[in-house]
């Protein structure tokens, strides 16, 4: 049997926690601070392949095992590498205290809607997206993808509360600062969970999933659920299949380019996305900004012309384009180069589809697409239907074509055998 005792951000260890155990494995500061059996052998980990070696060997001939590690070990943490290894039937697992239950304690503030992300042994890409899009984040921390890192990226208007070394008596610190301030500093290695907060909204009603924003269910919802101008509005059955070809989760950065009323980037921030709301009208601005609040997200609405506008904006993983004005063509082969994943475009003029496909495939991309021409239940006096024709349109979609190696590096998955914050690194 393999012991796994989560410490460090809540109860101390009981002193005789470790009796009988043979082989006791763990960082160096939770070694240190434990009442080892006489006799034990002491494994301090670094590399995680070898501890789990030495781990296997006494396994094998039915030795006992203690592991120690931070906080709750199956949060992020060793008791993944270790059910992966060894089989969930032989781990006993005594979870402690999380660092972001510990860091939310901390500041007074309920977490049962906020949004967990880890960025230990990943790019921090994911990391900024989410806090991008979320009023409430936690973000588990690792090296290149701290504090300073995350507030070079995030909204300026955003609360970081850095959580450093926390259940240790004499280093523990938890400091609120803002971005600005975060981005200036070095925060040495004991930063264990930085939480990003929107003021505005980081006391609001609690979800029942969290992160999910309240509102209509479904998507694709009803022009009717939107304050647009002259129905100058992405329509349902277009942004049905729109949001389906770009597929916008969490994690994502999409830019809606033309926006409008800005239903796409509204639809897509409540899927989970981070978003950037390309808009060149004044009240277009105001009107999309409005529309983010009464669904409850958060869209970054940029006021300016594409694609002069989009030199100074980061690259997304999606790109939906509208508008349909004469520059659409220069629109789509400037953020095709740019989009990591798909760009779609949504063109009322059979005249721009064939610049808009060749700027697609210039870039590297596979290029499909559809005329969406439907029609409506309309009532008509005497208590009958007639069907109401929409005008159609054509809806192109692009993939970019997979590289042999993506040096990009997928940023959602945790790599494996790499102990998290929660695990026995720390």
């Amino acid at each position: 049997m393999i012991t796994v005792f989560g410490t460090g951000t809540g109860a101390p260890l009981p002193a005789d926690a470790l009796a009988g155990a043979e082989l006791v494995v763990g960082g160096r500061r939770h070694l240190d601070a434990a009442r080892l059996p006489e006799g034990a052998e002491r494994i301090v980990l670094g590399p995680l392949a070898p501890a789990l070696d030495a781990v296997a060997e006494y396994v094998g001939e039915d030795r006992p095992v203690a592991v120690l590690a931070s906080g709750d070990p199956g949060f992020f943490g060793i008791v993944r590498a270790l059910a992966e290894r060894f089989g969930p039937e032989r781990l006993e697992v005594r979870a402690g205290v999380s660092s972001v239950a510990a860091a939310f304690a901390r500041i007074g503030l309920p977490w049962d809607d906020a949004v967990v992300v880890s960025a230990h042994g990943r790019r921090p890409r994911t990391a900024v997206q989410v806090c991008r899009a979320h009023p409430k984040v936690a973000v588990l921390t690792g090296p290149g993808a701290g504090p300073a890192e995350l507030a070079a990226e995030v909204p300026a208007d955003r609360l970081l509360v850095v959580a450093s070394a926390l259940g240790d008596p004499e280093r523990e610190r938890v400091e609120r600062v803002t971005p600005a301030e975060a981005a200036r500093r070095d925060w040495g290695a004991d930063v264990s969970v930085v939480l990003c907060l929107d003021p505005a909204r980081a006391l609001g009603a609690v979800r029942t999933v969290a992160g999910v924003p309240d509102g209509p269910a479904g998507w694709a919802l009803d022009e009717r659920e939107f304050a647009h101008r002259d129905s100058m509005i992405t329509k349902f059955e277009v942004r049905a299949l729109a949001l389906a070809r770009l597929g916008p989760r969490l994690g994502d950065l999409v830019w809606d380019v033309g926006a409008g009323s800005g239903s796409v980037a509204v639809e897509c921030a409540r899927l989970g996305s981070a978003v950037v709301a390309v808009e060149k009208a004044a009240d277009g601005v105001e009107r999309i900004a409005a529309n983010a609040r009464a669904h409850g997200v958060y869209v970054d609405v940029v006021h300016g012309t594409a694609p002069e506008v989009l030199s100074g904006l980061p690259d997304p993983d999606a790109v939906f384009v509208g508008g349909g004005g004469r520059e659409l063509p220069a629109v789509v082969g400037a953020c095709a180069p740019r989009a990591r994943r798909t760009v779609v475009v949504a063109l009322a003029a059979l005249d721009r589809v064939p610049a808009a496909r060749e700027a697609l495939t210039g870039a590297g991309f596979s290029c499909d697409g559809v005329l969406l021409q439907s029609s409506r239940l309309a009532p008509l006096p005497g208590d009958v239907t007639r069907l109401a024709a929409a005008n159609p349109v054509f809806l192109l979609w692009g993939n970019r074509i997979p590289r042999s190696e993506d040096p990009s590096g997928d940023t959602s998955g945790v790599p494996s055998g790499v102990p998290s914050e929660e695990g026995v690194a720390q």
